[in-house]
């Protein structure tokens, strides 16, 4: 079960989610906002046509004239700019600007208005004028709202993600170090009876060869141990002959490969310098590169490990000729629970990760892969 997948899935789904509650938010008050601007539209239209009609009824009907003057004097919300034929501004109402209203701030908005294309002819007094207007604060801010409320979501959202990844970060690593503590603790005992069984077998009369491999994984579960023990803890970094550790470890992990894989070690002469390392847990990160490196091949192919100086980090390049990964695996396959095997947690790249980044200041990551050809996987560690 690739829990990595089914994760991002999971967000995936809840990204889609989200997005067609936004989308429908904003459609819904673009639509809002076009229906209120149509009404303002009609609103303008009137005062245009009560204006025309004030010339028309001025000595025939004054209470009629009356009532057009009080339909007029009640806008106080759509901004307006009354011109004569010339171009001249006349009147200007709720153009919402602070302070005196120069004539170029005048200018300013009425070509404004002019470019939104909002304005009615009229006749007043035998005279042609232009009554522009624009959208009132309402609309305006209305037609934000929806982009407000994106931001605020997305603000929510990141927040919200921020303290879910503290927290089960947290978590997660109070869960994997008391299971790597019960682990080691676990292993001490069959690790403790298996050497005194040791000791029998080695005073009997078996092939001392057998006995000798035999000690060399019981060796190696104590090491297994040993790394299990040390995680949660700072570990002690000591200066360590990087380049003994990596022999020592592929010519373990040979002996037990298939005889298929053929591995190379190609080591820079330039290296002289031993950096601040954990033997146990450097080793660790060789095993688990190795033994994906070796899965991607199925278990036939070339295997090359370099290593070499540069700048001021040592770099191990390990080499493979497997299947090789997609630009897009390329972060992904060091999150934990990431998986191409049918069986396994995912746990291999994401615990070196951790253990070279976090714990031994370098880095690790894909430096080069192609479909088909094989990857490699570089570590890089700081010089002093």
């Amino acid at each position: 079960m690739n829990i990595f997948l089914k994760k991002r899935q999971w967000k995936l789904g809840f990204l889609i989610f989200a997005g067609f509650i936004v989308l429908g938010s904003i459609f819904y008050t673009s639509n809002l906002v076009e229906e209120l601007a149509k009404e303002e539209e009609k609103k303008v239209k009137l005062w245009a046509d009560a204006l025309t009609s004030i010339d028309t009824n001025l000595e025939q009907d004054i209470p009629f004239v009356t009532l057009i003057s009080k339909i007029l004097e009640q806008n106080e919300t759509i901004p307006i700019i009354l011109t004569n034929d010339k171009g001249d501004i006349i009147e200007h109402r709720n153009l919402n600007i602070s302070g005196d209203i120069s004539d170029k701030i005048l200018e300013r908005k009425l070509r404004s208005m002019k470019n939104k294309g909002s304005y009615f002819k009229i006749e007043v007094e035998g005279v042609k004028q232009s009554l522009y207007y624009d959208d009132s604060n309402l609309i305006k801010q209305l037609a934000l709202y929806p982009y407000i409320q994106l931001g605020l979501i997305f603000f929510l959202a990141l927040l919200a993600y921020f303290v879910f990844s503290i927290s089960k970060k947290a978590e997660q690593d109070q869960v994997w170090v008391g299971m790597s503590k019960e682990t080691a603790h676990q292993l001490g005992t069959p690790i403790s009876s298996l050497l005194a069984w040791m000791e029998l077998l080695k005073a009997s009369d078996l092939d001392k060869s057998m006995t000798q491999e035999m000690g060399k994984d019981v060796e190696r579960l104590e090491v297994i141990a040993e790394r299990f023990s040390k995680i949660g803890s700072k570990p002690v970094l000591i200066s360590n002959d990087i380049k003994k550790i990596l022999e020592d470890n592929i010519s373990y992990l040979k002996k037990r490969s298939s005889n298929k894989i053929e591995f190379t070690i190609n080591i820079d002469e330039d290296i002289q310098t031993n950096p601040a390392l954990n033997k146990e847990l450097f080793s660790w990160v060789i095993e688990n590169t190795t033994k994906n490196a070796i899965d991607a091949m199925s278990g036939e192919g070339k295997l090359t490990f370099d290593l070499k100086k540069s700048n001021n980090n040592i770099c191990l390049d390990i080499n493979d000729t497997g299947k090789g990964l997609h630009k897009k695996q390329f972060q992904t396959i060091f999150e934990p629970g990431y998986t191409t095997k049918k069986r396994g947690w995912g746990l291999g790249l994401s615990l070196a990760k951790r253990i070279i980044e976090e714990y031994h200041g370098g880095k690790i990551f894909v430096h080069r892969s192609e479909l088909g050809k094989g990857s490699c996987i570089r570590i890089l560690l700081p010089t002093n």
